[in-house]
């Protein structure tokens, strides 16, 4: 009885070089997960909205603390941004209470233009702590020139939380 060993073809050059850096990214064998900086701005469409850190209003009455959610948008040329915004105390563990909601239309003429929109809401002592978490999210589509032609709306962004306290 004798035992032949099967005749195996080796791979191409090419194909061993090529398999190289696949197996040194990851790319062969399971996924890979890349994280880069952490940010609130999305870009679309020669457009950037940023959900800034949202912050405290002075107000003479403890009980009606005033904040401000801006949002800063920045585009180049002929655009029209419309945004969503939705704003919500932060509830750690639990269900988030929501504050409210607006919608804004900006317009940008030829020029690279930026505006900070101010998005003013009362928060409620709602924990009865002295303090409350708050946040907001924010969406956008965005228009070329006087067309009707939208972008599709972005993913939600949310922006950094804001440590509110009462007094």
């Amino acid at each position: 009885m004798s035992i032949i060993n099967p005749t195996s073809k080796s791979r191409p050059r090419a194909a061993r070089i090529a398999l190289i850096p696949a197996l040194a990214l990851g790319l062969i064998g399971g996924p890979v997960a890349v994280a880069g900086p952490a940010t609130a701005s999305t870009s679309e469409r020669g457009c950037t909205v940023d959900p800034l850190k949202p912050i405290k209003l002075d107000h003479k009455d403890r009980d009606k603390v005033r904040v401000d959610f801006r949002i800063y948008v920045d585009c180049n040329g002929n655009k029209t941004v419309q945004i969503r915004q939705l704003r919500f105390e932060d509830d750690r563990g639990r269900n988030d209470d929501f504050l409210g909601r607006s919608t804004f239309r900006e317009s940008f003429d030829r020029r690279d233009d930026s505006v900070t929109i101010h998005s003013y809401d009362r928060v409620p002592n709602l924990d009865r702590r002295g303090s409350e978490e708050v946040y907001q999210l924010v969406s956008f589509r965005v228009r070329s020139g006087n067309s009707d032609n939208w972008s599709d709306w972005t993913r939600w962004e949310k922006s950094d939380v804001a440590k509110i306290h009462s007094r």
